[in-house]
Parts: structure tokens; C-alpha cells; sequence
């Protein structure tokens, strides 16, 4: 029978599926708009920013992928669930932001060494404008669905795009640059672009490895708090919570009175157990060890 929470779960699951599905199909356009037309202008500014555009799309796919396997109910291999699937997709955005830095850099490089003529015609303005409303609404929506969702790879992926709309103000700038008489700044803003793209693929990547490496997901001294605060509870201690937003795992140990009864003890659990989900809506499973109080254990 179909547990309540992996219901939940699926439907999540499908809610996020739709957002990349969307999202991707925006992307593939705006990409192609802009190297089309950053060809047509020989800017390698432009170029750089359609393949940052490119790998948006990349990353999406990346982030349908990983969101079908996180979606999985736990299993005999799996007992805790899949989700931390979803981060390893949110890093792999990051490795996919870093390979745009790469590109980037070589191809500004090459320019400096031997300059070519830009044209920044109206087509290049009109296009360029045109996508940075497109992605301000993505990054946008993107963002608050990840956000509502609590999925890594929709926050990761919003920061990828808001990066493409930085990006893209950069170009803009280039372009009236070239048009001024200085064509030498179309590279040189490629190289503040890829920068720029090379901290948002840093921050996505150590925020995926923080979760990967069991960084506390919620402070110990808030569940202390909260746990602390259930009638019958004596202490708290010996806190860990791990994981992502929307799937953080606790374990912790309270102290009661060393004469009440196992079923008095049981329900003071219970009651600790209920306080930190309403306080915490982020935690999907919490382990209390209920031990009498005054009494030493190793």
C-alpha cells in the first residue's frame, strides 16, 4: 500500500518535472536566439552568453533526471530514501556552470590575441532585450518554485539562470561599447562574465557538497529549544540532523524522569516528536533516544 509521503513525494516529484519541463523549452529558445544572432554580429560576448544560455538547458535535463530518481520510495538498498539524488543534480549544475567558465575564458583569450570586428546592429539589441525579460521571469519563478518545493535543483538551477540575466546586461553593455569605438571591451566582458558565472558554479557546488557531507541541516541549540520545551522533558542532547531541504533527518537523546513508566516515557517522545515537526517542517524522519535522567551512560 502507497504511504501517504511518498504520495506526497510523486506529486512533488511531478510539480518539479513540470517547472524543468517548462523552463527547458524557454531556455532551448533563448539559446538559439542568441548564437544565431551573436554569430551574425561576430560577438564573442554574445557567443559566450548563448552557450551560458545552452548550458541552462543541459542543466535542466541534468535536473529532470535527478528529480525522477529522488522521487523513488526508500527501499531495502535505499531506506532512507533517494533524495539526496536531487542534490547530486544541483551539483552537477555546478560542474555544468564551471564548464561554461572554461569555454568562456578560452574563447575571450583567443579574441585578445587576435581581434575581430563586432557588429552590434539593432537585431543584436532587439534579441538581447527581448531574453533578459524572458529569463527575468524564469529566474523568478523558477526561485519561488524551489522555494515552495523545497528542491535543490529548481534553487540551484534559478541561480543558474539569474546568473544568464547578469550575463546578458553584461552583453548589453559590450554591444554599446562597440558601438562607441571601443570593440576591445567585447572580450574583456566576456572574462567579467565568466567570473561572475565562475562564483554562482562555486556557491551551487559547496552548498551540493555541505549536504553530501552531512552539514547540520537545522542548529542543534533550535531543537534543543524545542525539545526541551515538552512537559516531562528534563534535558536534551547529542543533537545531528543531516540532509536536504524537505528530507532533514534528526536524532537525539532527551531525559525524563528516571521513575515514570515506559509508557509515560513513550509518550513524552511522541510529544517531542510532534513539537519538532510543527517546528521544523523540514524534517521527514526523527529518532529519540529516551534515557532516565541522573544516570550515567557511556
Amino acid at each position: 500500500m502507497t504511504s501517504p509521503a511518498s504520495i506526497d513525494a510523486a506529486a512533488r516529484a511531478a510539480r518539479v518535472r513540470r517547472v524543468l519541463l517548462w523552463i527547458l523549452a524557454l531556455n532551448v529558445g533563448v539559446a538559439l536566439a542568441k548564437a544565431v544572432v551573436g554569430w551574425l554580429a561576430g560577438s564573442l560576448s554574445m557567443m559566450a552568453d548563448a552557450a551560458h544560455s545552452g548550458f541552462d538547458s543541459s542543466s535542466n535535463v541534468v535536473g529532470l533526471v535527478a528529480v525522477t530518481f529522488a522521487a523513488q520510495a526508500p527501499d531495502r538498498e535505499h531506506p532512507y530514501g533517494h533524495h539526496r539524488f536531487e542534490v547530486l543534480g544541483a551539483g552537477a549544475i555546478g560542474v555544468f556552470l564551471a564548464l561554461v567558465v572554461w569555454g568562456i575564458v578560452d574563447g575571450a583569450l583567443e579574441r585578445l590575441r587576435d581581434p575581430r570586428a563586432v557588429e552590434a546592429g539593432p537585431l543584436a539589441f532587439g534579441v538581447l532585450l527581448v531574453t533578459l525579460v524572458v529569463n527575468v521571469f524564469v529566474a523568478a519563478y523558477e526561485r519561488r518554485m524551489g522555494v515552495a518545493l523545497r528542491s535543490p535543483v529548481l534553487i540551484a538551477d534559478s541561480q543558474h539562470t539569474a546568473s544568464d540575466v547578469l550575463a546578458t546586461c553584461a552583453v548589453l553593455l559590450a554591444l554599446v561599447c562597440v558601438r562607441l569605438g571601443y570593440p576591445g571591451a567585447d572580450p574583456v566582458i566576456a572574462l567579467v562574465i565568466a567570473a561572475y558565472v565562475g562564483w554562482i558554479a562555486l556557491r551551487v557546488v559547496l552548498g551540493a557538497a555541505n549536504v553530501l557531507a552531512d552539514r547540520a541541516a537545522i542548529a542543534a541549540e533550535e531543537v534543543e529549544r524545542v525539545a526541551s520545551a515538552v512537559p516531562g522533558v528534563i534535558d536534551c542532547h547529542d543533537v545531528r540532523t543531516r540532509g536536504p531541504e524537505g528530507a532533514v533527518f534528526a536524532d537525539l537523546r532527551v531525559h525524563v524522569d528516571p521513575k515514570m513508566t515506559v509508557q509515560a516515557a513513550h509518550d513524552i517522545s511522541h510529544a517531542v516528536e510532534a513539537a519538532l515537526r510543527q517546528a521544523f517542517p523540514d524534517l521527514v524522519d526523527i529518532v529519540i533516544h529516551v534515557e532516565p535522567a541522573g544516570v550515567c551512560h557511556e
